[in-house]
């Protein structure tokens, strides 16, 4: 099983990794697209990054580079963190005029990657992480506890990883489905030891219905509409579909059986990073 989400989290930082730190980390990362460049985009060096055209996925057409300007936008913001950095003398004076304007990136005089402001690695990887999907308008906080909102950049990079891979999953011979975002706790129950390692982080569902508090200023959980069964919200869906692959499959003749699924799912993460943690997040599983 793929998770999706975090296999752009692993790209993000290794694309980012040649703008910080010009080594070999990022020389086989591979920025994939299904559109006009026929899947590729090679990033292996800041230089390769400073060197795409405004629109990389378009070439020149301007309908095409409208209807990319997400995919688009991300590149700029990855160009930008690539600009080679300036010469030691207007490195200082530039650093000066950041620590009087209170700019953003870690104090304290460390060495810098070109884009203005963005702290290095090896200064603080989680402020250099923060960072980089920030200059990438990638996501923003929402008003859920633990949950993000997904800007069209970084939508732009799910859709396209997605459609790769299930062009991929397809050639396999398996089929999409979509099985239930609820499920009844006692199939979790029979698979206690599936889940143990993230019981804790579930959301239960236990009323199907609100009603208007007696003072009249709000809504409340309708007592007489408590579910005889708590369903969980979905964390993963394997309980599901073995139990629907139960009734699918009645002998060798319904073998092999491929089902592949695109899907949210809901974990209740106590403590929450953009694309590594959250409490819901997309993935893909089959």
């Amino acid at each position: 099983t793929l998770d999706m989400l975090r296999m752009l989290v692993t790209l993000l930082p290794a694309m980012s990794a040649a703008v910080a730190v010009p080594t070999r980390l990022g020389s086989d990362v591979i920025f994939r697209s299904a559109i006009v460049t026929k899947r590729i985009l090679a990033i292996g060096s800041a230089s390769a990054i400073a060197r795409l055209p405004a629109c990389a996925l378009c070439r020149g057409s301007a309908l095409a580079s409208a209807r990319h300007a997400p995919q688009a936008s991300a590149l700029r913001g990855l160009r930008a963190c690539a600009a080679p950095a300036a010469p030691a003398e207007k490195q200082g004076e530039q650093d000066q005029k950041q620590g009087k304007r209170g700019g953003g990136g870690k104090a304290g005089g460390g060495k810098r990657s070109g884009h203005k402001g963005m702290t290095t690695r090896e200064d603080d990887y989680s402020a250099w992480y923060q960072e980089v999907i920030a200059a990438a308008d990638l996501v923003d906080g929402s008003p859920v506890k633990g949950c993000m909102v997904i800007k069209p950049n970084g939508m732009a990079l799910w859709d396209e990883l997605r459609a790769e891979l299930d062009t991929r999953i397809r050639r396999t011979g398996a089929q999409n489905a979509y099985f239930p975002l609820f499920i009844p706790v006692s199939f979790l129950s029979k698979e206690a030891e599936h889940v143990e390692g993230f019981a804790k982080e579930c959301a239960v569902v236990t009323h199907h219905r609100l009603r208007a508090t007696a003072e009249g200023k709000g809504v409340e959980p309708d007592p007489e509409a408590k579910l005889e069964e708590p369903l969980i919200v979905r964390p993963t869906s394997e309980t599901m579909i073995w139990h629907m692959f139960g009734k699918w499959i009645m002998s060798y003749r319904d073998l092999p059986l491929k089902i592949n699924q695109w899907a949210n799912v809901v974990r209740w993460e106590l403590r929450t990073r953009a694309f590594l943690r959250s409490a819901e997040f997309l993935w893909q599983e089959g």
